[in-house]
């Protein structure tokens, strides 16, 4: 599994590139403060590497984005930028397409449909420690 790192302001461009790629929108103003606030990870393909392989965008406890390079996808790295957000946060939410219902529900999230067609709502929480 490739490191998972915070991403600093110089991978900008990859992460845009990658989101891109995945054709999810984003805005690259909001990246970067996202950025500045620790709220953007990054998947490289080295510990001491700058390619950036997958992006996972954070909006408080909100999965705003995670995409793979298309070349890299079903190798675990969405998988692993989602598992290194939950390590950050005690409860996780996102929505996503119907498609993506299986990814989530994977990782623990419990899925729900909403109002939008062909979209689901999850929400990951940590389990709660007995006293």
């Amino acid at each position: 599994m490739p490191p998972i790192r915070a991403a600093t302001v110089r991978d900008l461009p990859d992460v845009m590139n990658v989101l891109d790629g995945a054709v999810l929108e984003a805005d690259a103003a909001t990246v970067r403060d996202r950025i500045a606030d620790d709220d953007v990870l990054v998947a490289v393909a080295e510990a001491d590497s700058d390619r950036v392989l997958g992006a996972l965008v954070l909006d408080g406890d909100h999965i705003d984005a995670v995409a793979v390079r298309r070349r890299r996808r079903d190798q675990g790295i969405g998988t692993a930028l989602v598992e290194a957000a939950i390590e950050r946060r005690d409860r996780l939410t996102a929505a996503f397409d119907v498609d993506l219902r299986s990814f989530y529900e994977g990782l623990g999230f419990a899925v729900e449909p909403v109002d939008e067609p062909g979209r689901l709502w999850g929400e990951w929480s940590a389990p709660v420690r007995p006293d």
